[in-house]
């Protein structure tokens, strides 16, 4: 049972880490990628769609990505989309191709980024906190049952703090790359 315990907290850390980095690889970092434009939706015939479900999206160049709508009909509402993005771009329409020029970062847009992965990677601890919340409350339940006695509870409650300590280091870390990502020229 408490093995169960700490295995599912295990899980749910490895799913927050990969929740951070999805999150994570959204920010622009100066180079151009196309999961930058992951979380766009656009106004299709009346149902938001995500922008890589209905256009080919690729990277020519480092500081370039083109956009091609598979629908010719499609290229303005991909176009307003784009543009009200809050990723600062301003794509050009030509003709059935999008083209988006990725300028180079200022240093005030760079610590407004840094400002959001350091909220971005907090939200992630924070989640942490809630699953080390919940595995402790289990094994309260484990203990309160009887079907663990109070040394093994103890020992797996110290074993949850470990976990969690080590899951906190790689949030920072996380952070740290992200960082040094931003401000990389």
């Amino acid at each position: 049972m408490i093995d169960d315990i700490l295995s599912e907290l295990r899980e749910s850390i490895a799913k927050s880490h990969e929740a951070l980095k999805r999150d994570l690889s959204k920010l622009r970092t100066g180079r151009a990628h196309a999961g930058m434009l992951d979380g766009i939706r656009v106004d299709y015939y009346g149902v938001m769609t995500p922008l890589n479900q209905m256009a080919t999206v690729s990277v020519p160049e480092p500081r370039m990505i083109t956009v091609r709508p598979w629908d010719k009909g499609a290229v303005k509402s991909v176009d307003k989309a784009l543009r009200e993005s809050d990723l600062g771009i301003n794509p050009r329409v030509d003709g059935d191709l999008i083209r988006i020029p990725i300028p180079p970062l200022t240093e005030e847009r760079r610590k407004d980024l840094v400002k959001v992965v350091k909220k971005t990677g907090e939200e992630s601890k924070v989640a942490l906190r809630k699953h080390r919340r919940d595995a402790l409350d289990l094994l309260d339940t484990v203990e309160n049952d009887g079907d663990a006695s109070a040394d093994e509870c103890d020992r797996a409650r110290k074993k949850v703090e470990e976990i969690v300590a080590e899951a906190v280091k790689k949030v920072d870390e996380i952070e740290q790359n992200k960082e040094k990502d931003i401000f990389e020229i």
